[in-house]
């Protein structure tokens, strides 16, 4: 049983099933302790049902989206799991969907599985076994339809669980499963997303700076003396259309001012860039945007390894020799994010950022040589962890409009 805060409780209900023909005794037992710190340290729990049905074509389940819910389009709190059904005819390769989370208005997925049967705790469609662990599992089923003994058998369930490993998410969150490989099957998927949630925000976009817009570069007083000019890059994020944006490369230095929060628990950069690039690595540097002088801090080193240049191998044996095929993706643009830390924010309005480029000499394949790279910047948004806005008239409030 998940943990439950709560404020107030109106009455608890539990609806039996349209078919129970005879009563059930039922015997509960509540226990509870109260509960001492601020309302806004805590989320509700909720479990978020929706059938699916069999899908539509290049388009992802979505398995909760928070945005609207209970009338609030920010809700600060953590992902914690999933139970559903993906089938009603032992059709299994509809797993070879793949998982994509988003979180806080987020374009590219934090999380992204290679299939979905991973994401439930078991690869190669779990050995054709059911398996029930507890925090991952595959409950029900028959390994293909010859092996049904009746039409129940032909539902297919799983799971996952997360405690060490929940995601937090301060404004919204997206949880999506592909059905098949590329959205191409159509089976019936019943889903269940488990997530706390206060209908408020505890991370809040406090500024941005567009790349190759004059007034956002001058504004935010953008300097980066090896860049090239600023170009049109037309691409495409992971999902979504084709679209054009402004760009520029460097293998130098970046240095730009962002606006903060004073009241910050410490900041989020997120940069919109060009994963054509390969191992793109830069060290960050912070200082008092309101300094004459800026006072360097280093804050790490912000490194997204990989590009759109890819590999596949397929042996023709599983003792022959590997036979690399490499591809390339037009999928170029791609959102990373690098956290800053509280002791480098707190107290200020204003930060001044620098990122300088380091080259990483990584070839894709041995006997290859290494790429060349650069350090790609689209725009640079700044989000700033704060106390949610929340209390109990807001969750009386909320509580109301919920019949």
């Amino acid at each position: 049983m998940w943990p439950s805060p709560y404020s107030h409780i109106r009455a608890s209900r539990y609806i039996p099933p349209p078919a129970l023909n005879r009563p059930v005794v039922l015997d509960a037992e509540i226990r509870y302790e109260p509960f001492d710190d601020q309302p806004s340290t805590v989320g509700y729990f909720h479990a978020t049902y929706r059938d699916q049905g069999a899908g539509v074509l290049d388009m992802d389940h979505v398995l909760l989206d928070t945005r609207g819910l209970e009338g609030s389009e920010d809700w600060s709190g953590s992902f914690i799991g999933t139970s559903f059904t993906f089938t009603d005819n032992a059709e299994l390769r509809t797993l070879e969907g793949d998982p994509r989370f988003f979180f806080d208005d987020a374009r590219s997925p934090q999380a992204h599985g290679t299939g979905t049967e991973e994401w439930g705790g078991g690869g190669d469609y779990w050995g054709g076994q059911t398996v029930t662990l507890p925090f991952v599992g595959h409950p029900v089923g028959a390994p293909t339809p010859g092996d049904a003994l009746d039409s129940n058998d032909l539902v297919h369930s799983a799971y996952r669980f997360l405690l060490a490993d929940l995601f937090p998410f301060g404004k919204n969150a997206r949880i999506q499963l592909e059905h098949g490989g590329v959205n191409d099957m159509f089976e019936r998927y019943r889903t269940i997303a488990y997530w706390y949630g206060l209908p408020a925000a505890s991370l809040v976009k406090s500024d941005e700076l567009h790349i190759g817009d004059a007034a956002s570069e001058q504004a935010h007083h953008y300097l980066s003396p090896e860049a090239t000019p600023a170009q049109v890059l037309t691409s495409s994020y992971e999902l979504g259309p084709e679209e054009a944006q402004f760009v520029r490369y460097t293998r130098g230095t970046s240095e730009f001012t962002l606006t903060i929060r004073p009241d910050n628990q410490g900041v989020m950069v997120r940069r919109v860039l060009d994963y054509g690039m390969p191992h793109q690595r830069a060290l960050v540097s912070v200082a008092d945007g309101e300094a004459s002088e800026p006072m360097w801090e280093q804050a790490g080193t912000w490194y997204l390894a990989g590009s759109t240049t890819f590999y596949h191998s397929f042996p023709t044996g599983e003792l022959a020799p590997p036979s690399p095929v490499i591809l390339t993706s037009k999928r170029r643009f791609r959102e990373d994010e690098f956290l800053v830390p509280r002791r480098l924010t707190q107290g200020r309005k204003l930060v001044r950022i620098r990122v300088k480029f380091e080259q990483v000499d990584r070839p894709l394949l041995p006997g290859l040589p290494p790429p060349q790279s650069a350090w790609s910047e689209i725009s640079y948004a700044v989000y700033c962890w704060v106390e949610p806005q929340f209390n109990l008239t807001t969750a009386t409030s909320m509580d109301a409009s919920d019949p």
